[in-house]
């Protein structure tokens, strides 16, 4: 019974994770470049959660106006920081967004204040037994259901629609793709508007469960993303959903059983240096 417990907990972590990877992932395989601010939405998320929260009594229009305003600051980011540096080596792109990323913190110190805030009347916390037994809060089934339904909607999207096939095939040759007729600026916008809103949508839950937004809220998950995208093959939207609950899991064994030697954050970061050490390509990459 206990590992059942500690499998659904790892569950929950790893859904939270493939939020915040598959933005990172779907701009990489678009751009080839490491979107190291998309960190900045996940915190940025989780404030407009706390806030609209606690002004209008509903978390379902927090989460909704969250992945909305996120959504369209993501697009802004790739207007004003990517753009214009798009024929430049990838290498600037990443420093250009390590240095968005780390004055971001900043900015949300200035604007929300130094210390972490909470949610007033925190929501949906009542414990649900979902198994003989086992007991969860309101919250967290929310998490993996709202994981399941958007990432069931992205698969929807990339296989049954115009924009998907576009997506898919700007990915493999964007220059095929733009003489087939293929808006490849338009397909940037998109990716950038629905990675950041899921990377949003990631913020607030997070802020749920731990009833508190801090302005260093997205450094270990945007570490965490940014390892998870390369275990799971770069630009593998697959390989990054398997890698992210994989490494929720392992991290919720690892903080029972060897919890007494490393915390959470060590495990999960010993466990994907060795396997990086094994399959450097990631573990999903064929060669």
């Amino acid at each position: 019974m206990l590992a059942i417990e500690i499998l659904i907990q790892g569950l929950i972590q790893g859904s939270i994770y493939a939020l915040i990877a598959l933005g990172l992932t779907l701009v990489y395989g678009l751009l080839r470049i490491l979107h190291v601010a998309h960190a900045s939405l996940f915190t940025l998320g989780g404030y407009l959660g706390v806030l609209i929260t606690n002004a209008t009594g509903s978390l379902f229009l927090a989460l909704l106006l969250a992945m909305i305003i996120v959504g369209f600051v993501g697009m802004a980011s790739y207007r004003i920081l990517y753009y214009p540096i798009l024929s430049r080596p990838p290498l600037i792109a990443l420093i250009a967004s390590i240095g968005i990323f780390i004055a971001s913190e900043e900015v949300f110190r200035i604007i929300f204040g130094p210390f972490s805030i909470s949610y007033i009347s925190p929501p949906l916390q009542n414990q649900i037994d979902v198994f003989s037994g086992i007991m969860l809060s309101e919250a967290r089934i929310m998490v993996v259901l709202l994981a399941f339904i958007l990432l069931l909607g992205m698969n929807w999207l990339a296989r049954q629609t115009r924009l998907g096939i576009a997506t898919r095939a700007s990915v493999v040759d964007p220059d095929m793709a733009m003489s087939s007729g293929v808006n490849v600026e338009t397909i940037r916008y998109s990716i950038f508007f629905i990675g950041s809103a899921f990377a949003a949508a990631a913020g607030v839950m997070v802020s749920l469960l731990n009833n508190l937004v801090e302005p260093t809220m997205g450094a270990v998950p945007s570490y965490k993303a940014l390892a998870i995208i390369v275990l799971g093959g770069l630009g593998s939207v697959r390989g990054a959903l398997i890698a992210s609950l994989m490494l929720g899991v392992i991290e919720s064994f690892g903080t029972i059983y060897f919890g007494n030697l490393l915390d959470r954050d060590s495990l999960a970061f010993a466990f994907l240096i060795l396997v990086l050490m094994i399959r450097p390509k990631g573990i999903f990459t064929k060669g």
